[in-house]
C-alpha cells in the first residue's frame, strides 16, 4: 500500500485565503520529506471551505518547493471550464512539473458551482453559450498553430472520483483506463461497488484493471495512543470540519447516506461519534494498522490510501501522527 494526500482543501469561512495557502504547501513539502508519492489539489469557486478555485496554480507554485511528490487536480470540474483553455493550461502545466502532474478531471457535484455555471447536471447535458472556438489552420511559414502538447504522451494520467453506490463514473474509468478514485465519506460497503464498477467498464473495453491504481481516500490520525488520537480527532480540526461543513453539506444535498454502514440507519445517529467508529481511520499505530487491513480485505484490495487534508493543529501533533503512519504504520501493510 503505497500513500498520499487529499487536499480539497478545508478552512473555516472567514480565513485569510494567502495564508491558508501558504499553510497547504507547508503541508505538501513535509509530506513529500515523509515518502508521501502524490498529492491532489480540488477544485471549488463557490465553498468557502473549500478555498482553491484554481488548483493548477497552487499546483505550479508547489512544483517549485518541492522535488518528487507528483501533483494532480482533483479535480478539474469541466463544465466549468471553456474546453480550449483547460486543455491548453494543463498542458503547460504539465511540461512545467516534467512528469509530475496527474490530471483528475469529473464533472462537478457542488450545488454553489452549479448555480454560478449555469448547470443543471440531472439530464448529463453540458453545453455553454458563453464560448466558441476554432483551432486555426497551420501557417508553417511563420510558425502560426495551436503548439502547446503536454510533456507526458500522449496526455498526463487521468483520474476520476467515484461517490455513489454503482458509480457510472468509475464504470467509465474501467472503460478508459482511467485512475480510479474513492470519495473519504463512505464504507467498505459502498467502496466494493465501486471497483465493481472499474471491473465491469474495463470488461466493456477488454481491458485488464489492476488495483494498484485504485485510490481510496480517508481521514486518518496516529498517535501513540488511541485514546490520544481520539481526542485529536473529537476536540481538533476533523470533527469541526465534518460538523461545520461536510455533516451540514449532506443533508443540504440529501446524501447523508453517503457515511451509512447500515443503509436503515436514522440520519440522527450520523454523528462525529459515529464517523470516529465506524469511517475514520483513528487509533496508535497498531490499531489503524486494523482498521485499514480490515478495509483492505473488505474491499479487495486497492494500491494507494489517500489521507484527507484538514487545517491540522496543533503542527507538530499532526506532523507525528503521518509519521507513525509513514514509519509505524505502512511497513505493515
Amino acid at each position: 500500500m503505497r500513500v498520499g494526500y487529499f487536499a480539497m482543501p478545508l478552512h473555516p469561512p472567514g480565513s485569510e485565503p494567502g495564508l491558508t495557502m501558504e499553510e497547504d504547501l507547508r503541508q505538501l513539502v513535509a509530506l513529500e520529506h515523509l515518502g508521501f508519492e502524490e498529492a491532489w489539489i480540488g477544485e471549488h469557486f463557490t465553498a468557502e471551505w473549500e478555498n482553491i478555485p484554481c488548483p493548477d496554480l497552487f499546483i505550479a507554485k508547489a512544483l517549485g518547493m518541492t522535488r518528487t511528490i507528483r501533483l494532480g487536480t482533483g479535480v478539474s470540474c469541466l463544465p466549468n471550464h471553456d474546453p480550449l483553455m483547460l486543455a491548453q493550461r494543463i498542458a503547460q502545466l504539465d511540461q512545467l512539473a516534467r512528469g509530475r502532474f496527474l490530471w483528475g478531471v469529473g464533472s462537478g457535484g457542488f450545488p454553489g458551482d452549479f448555480a454560478l455555471f449555469d448547470v443543471d447536471p440531472k439530464p448529463g447535458l453540458y453545453e455553454s453559450r458563453r464560448w466558441r472556438f476554432r483551432v486555426p489552420e497551420p501557417s508553417p511559414d511563420i510558425d502560426l498553430r495551436l503548439h502547446l502538447r503536454p510533456y507526458q504522451k500522449p496526455h498526463p494520467p487521468i483520474a476520476v472520483a467515484g461517490v455513489s453506490e454503482s458509480s457510472e463514473t468509475l464504470v467509465l474509468a474501467g472503460e478508459r483506463g482511467f485512475i480510479p478514485m474513492s470519495i473519504n465519506f463512505v464504507p467498505a460497503r459502498t467502496l466494493r461497488t465501486h471497483w465493481q464498477g472499474v471491473e465491469t467498464g474495463a470488461q466493456r473495453a477488454g481491458r485488464s484493471p489492476d488495483r494498484a491504481t485504485w485510490r481510496v481516500s480517508r481521514d486518518v490520525i496516529v498517535a501513540e495512543t488511541t485514546g490520544a488520537a481520539r481526542r485529536l480527532a473529537l476536540e481538533g480540526p476533523l470533527a469541526r470540519d465534518w460538523d461545520g461543513y461536510f455533516l451540514p453539506l449532506l443533508r443540504k444535498t440529501g446524501r447523508l447516506g453517503l457515511p451509512k454502514v447500515d443503509p436503515s440507519m436514522s440520519d440522527e445517529r450520523v454523528t462525529v461519534d459515529y464517523l470516529l467508529d465506524h469511517v475514520w481511520i483513528v487509533g496508535d499505530p497498531d490499531e489503524v494498522t486494523r482498521k485499514l487491513r480490515t478495509l483492505r480485505d473488505e474491499v479487495g484490495g486497492f494500491g494507494v490510501l489517500l489521507v484527507i487534508a484538514h487545517e491540522w493543529q496543533p503542527w507538530d501533533a499532526w506532523l507525528r501522527s503521518m509519521t507513525l503512519l509513514t514509519e509505524r504504520v505502512l511497513p505493515q501493510l
